[in-house]
């Protein structure tokens, strides 16, 4: 039964989840372990541009891994008639911007997984493994979707994030300098979590979200930028009617990421472990080491673009 009366907790506007029929799942590495287990895969095809962490289901589970290098259109560079029947291939769906290209990779790759951590907006394709991880788009401790076509016999206990929080909280408070270390420990947190569903924060913070503005918001601040930018990027990207997570922005000038930040405009690294397994000549590499990806997310508008600009 639930309490009635006592001291009074965070009041959120419970709404609908974005994902509302998929698998709420507390990581997205948890749902990729998923998708291998229920699968039986014994082998994965992964980019050599990807973070880290999707390693760590796939090393618990001694699965054979074999990389795959992509062009300058983030595509795969690769024979899809190699696959076997018990090897997956993973491909990701960079920055929300490869929806086109996703529906077409579906018609021609068996056993495909669609890693959409980056394009949180993105509808499952038919038949299509898909996961996907809200906090890269939002401000939750925790969690993941899951679409999955096989279903695994097991029992999932509902996760608890409470103690995984404080950065959000700091953040909120104080500013984001201030929680940063949190935000790093909390990560930690995160390492070798069992496959949980997702907890009651999340789900709770994750019913509370304006997506309608949220979608608006990217897509204009996406567009601001690109307008005033195009011409200047190295990378030629179009938005295929996604949602962006950031605006990719490769640059010649390696000291704007550091300019940035002496302004307090913080930009992510796509990701460090790429520099660590590609050559310095290599694509992948250079996606790393160049591009800026600039924030372009429901947070902001006009000015803080035009600030953006300005310090460009």
């Amino acid at each position: 039964m639930k309490e009635i009366g006592g001291y009074f907790g965070l009041e959120l506007d419970r709404g609908m989840e974005f994902h509302k029929n998929a698998m709420p799942l507390n990581t997205g590495r948890n749902a990729l372990e998923y998708i291998l287990r229920a699968n039986n895969y014994d082998k994965i095809y992964l980019p050599f541009f990807i973070c880290e962490v999707v390693l760590e289901p796939i090393r618990k589970h001694q699965l054979e891994i074999e990389f795959y290098s992509i062009n300058e259109q983030l595509e795969p560079i690769f024979d899809f008639n190699v696959i076997e029947d018990k090897s997956a291939f993973l491909y990701v769906n960079y920055f929300g911007l490869k929806n086109l290209f996703v529906q077409t990779l579906c018609k021609k790759c068996k056993n495909l997984i669609i890693d959409n951590s980056q394009s949180f907006f993105s509808k499952p394709e038919y038949k299509t493994d898909t996961f996907y991880s809200p906090r890269k788009f939002f401000g939750v401790p925790d969690g993941a979707y899951l679409y999955c076509n096989k279903k695994l016999n097991i029992t999932l206990k509902i996760d608890q994030s409470w103690d995984r929080s404080s950065h959000l909280l700091k953040r909120l408070d104080i500013n984001a300098e201030f929680g940063f270390d949190n935000f790093k420990n909390n990560e930690l947190e995160l390492v070798n979590l069992d496959i949980k569903q997702m907890s009651n924060l999340s789900k709770a913070i994750l019913s509370s979200i304006n997506y309608k503005k949220a979608i608006q918001r990217r897509t204009e601040n996406y567009n601001f930028l690109d307008a005033a930018l195009a011409k200047f990027n190295n990378l030629r990207l179009s938005n295929d009617d996604g949602i962006p997570m950031v605006y990719p922005f490769w640059t010649n000038d390696p000291n704007i990421k550091e300019k940035l930040r002496k302004r307090q405009i913080y930009t992510a690294t796509y990701w460090e472990n790429v520099k660590r397994w590609c050559t310095n000549e290599s694509l992948e590499y250079q996606l790393t080491n160049e591009v800026v990806y600039l924030p372009i997310d429901q947070r902001y508008g006009k000015t803080e673009m035009e600030n953006i600009l300005k310090y460009i």
